[in-house]
């Protein structure tokens, strides 16, 4: 399996790339290879005054890719110029990635409390299983909040087609997973909450996991989807939420729905989102 690592050469990214126990996840789950994504904006150019960019990039560049090779994955380095997101998502399309990691900040302490433009962009469009790792705010050397990725699961399903594709992630993930929390929320909006037990929809998914010796908990509630996510992670301290990128919504892949675009933006730990299949 191949992930791309996007990295825009900031203390945030740096983290996630030097965290030692959080590329052993990603080892566990099947990564080999890893590629190293670098974008150079449109409007930074080399030759700016007082700041040498070219420099402090292939300094940055090399001692990422020892970071990576000690941790024994193939590395390739990917420096291209353009918009960010496109280009990340142009290249893990490309190479047929499997999972692209980008470092994000998290809550910003504006009311909006919105994510870096990048990892949100990535979020609305991305073709590729997106893992957003979450970097403590307020901190000249910054670390991951939530090391072991993939050690305790939550997984947000409405029943929907996508919901099913992201819990088919298990597949993989289970090999670094202990626990998982299985959360779906019933809403006024439900087309018929009464034709179908959520609980026992839950059950059976939770067998499926503990066949593969992973301790599992049920939760149902009520009440508005991304708000009761988000309490579900305050309740239970996952170290990643897992959830489909579209569930009931008709809108486009690019208008991601609002509850994984609440739950990306307000998430205090890691988030994995996987997109829909993508449709000729």
């Amino acid at each position: 399996m191949r992930a791309v690592l996007a990295t825009d050469l900031s203390a945030a990214s740096e983290a996630t790339i030097e965290n030692e126990t959080c590329l052993a996840c990603l080892g566990r789950i099947g990564i080999e290879e890893m590629h190293l994504v670098t974008v150079i904006p449109s409007n930074v150019h080399a030759g700016m005054p007082g700041i040498d960019f070219e420099n402090r990039r292939k300094k940055a560049i090399e001692t990422y890719r020892r970071v990576i090779e000690r941790a024994e994955f193939d590395v390739e380095v990917h420096v291209v110029r353009g918009t960010p997101h496109r280009r990340i998502r142009g290249i893990a399309e490309t190479i047929g990635a499997s999972l692209t990691v980008v470092g994000s900040r998290g809550k910003s302490p504006l009311e909006n409390r919105v994510i870096g433009s990048t990892a949100r962009n990535l979020a609305r469009t991305t073709e590729t299983p997106l893992l957003v790792n979450r970097i403590e705010r307020g901190s000249e050397e910054p670390d991951v909040l939530r090391q072991h990725l993939f050690r305790r699961l939550l997984y947000a399903t409405d029943f929907s087609e996508n919901a099913d594709r992201a819990f088919e992630s298990f597949s993989y993930l289970r090999h670094a997973t202990q626990e998982a929390t299985l959360v779906h929320v019933e809403t006024p909006k439900d087309p018929d909450p009464t034709e179908d037990d959520p609980e026992r929809r839950l059950a059976e998914l939770a067998e499926r996991l503990e066949e593969w010796g992973i301790e599992t908990r049920v939760d149902v509630r009520r009440g508005d989807p991304s708000g009761e996510i988000l309490a579900a992670e305050s309740e239970f301290e996952p170290t990643t939420i897992l959830v489909g990128s579209r569930g009931h919504s008709r809108l486009r892949r690019l208008l991601l729905g609002s509850v994984s675009e609440e739950v990306v933006a307000r998430a205090d730990g890691n988030v994995m989102l996987v997109p829909p299949t993508r449709t000729a």
